[in-house]
């Protein structure tokens, strides 16, 4: 009867799922390569591993999403389809603040706000074109997907630019990687934030009108 009602609502695993699932997985791992090579990192194995790593993690982790949501709560494959695209988000927002830095070697003051609003917005961009087209499957309220961003933006650049323009790297921790801690430090908030807003508000599902 669950699964029945899971395939009712379109929360199925598809073909279509696995492969954009491993394309997430593929350019999460592409990403990463920009904030290795920006903060000098040195992997045990050769960090190229990881372009055939995550691309086997991101469907492998969906399919197990949507087996939970079989026997437990249905919304989990929708949440595991949201959680993947966050993590996407995440490295977008990442790979283009760590290639501003890289290319600039400016870690601080304005030009980082201004870098972190720019990988900020290219994360969102990228965001709202996954959640409408495979997460939610629903045409967006552009409005509501604005004041949900805006409130989201505002957590994450201005936690950043605080930690970063205020506070200051810590001894030891090297202002570069200070900058990384800054960006991450409001993933979940933001990740949480974005979800219910994305979820209940801009990608809702619309109440049939009675006859």
């Amino acid at each position: 009867l669950l699964t029945s009602f899971v395939n009712k609502i379109g929360m199925h695993f598809t073909k279509k799922d696995a492969i954009l699932a491993l394309l997430v997985g593929f350019l999460v791992a592409v990403l990463i390569q920009i904030v290795i090579k920006n903060l000098e990192l040195i992997f045990p194995i050769n960090s190229y591993w990881l372009l055939i790593i995550f691309p086997v993690l991101a469907p492998a982790g969906l399919y197990a999403a949507y087996r939970i949501s079989l026997i437990w709560k249905p919304f989990v494959y929708q949440f595991g389809k949201f959680f993947i695209v966050g993590g996407l988000n995440t490295f977008v927002d990442l790979g283009v603040l760590n290639f501003f830095i890289l290319v600039t070697d400016i870690t601080h003051g304005i030009w980082f706000t201004a870098f972190k609003a720019v990988s900020f917005v290219a994360a969102v961009i990228n965001s709202f074109l996954w959640n409408k087209f495979w997460t939610f499957q629903k045409s967006g309220n552009f409005i509501v997907f604005f004041l949900v961003v805006s409130g989201s933006a505002l957590i994450n650049v201005g936690i950043a630019s605080y930690m970063v323009n205020v506070i200051g790297p810590p001894d030891g921790i090297s202002p570069k990687l200070w900058d990384n801690i800054a960006a991450l430090s409001s993933v979940v908030l933001v990740l949480t934030w974005n979800f219910l807003g994305m979820k209940y508000l801009v990608f809702k599902k619309k109440s049939t009108p009675v006859p």
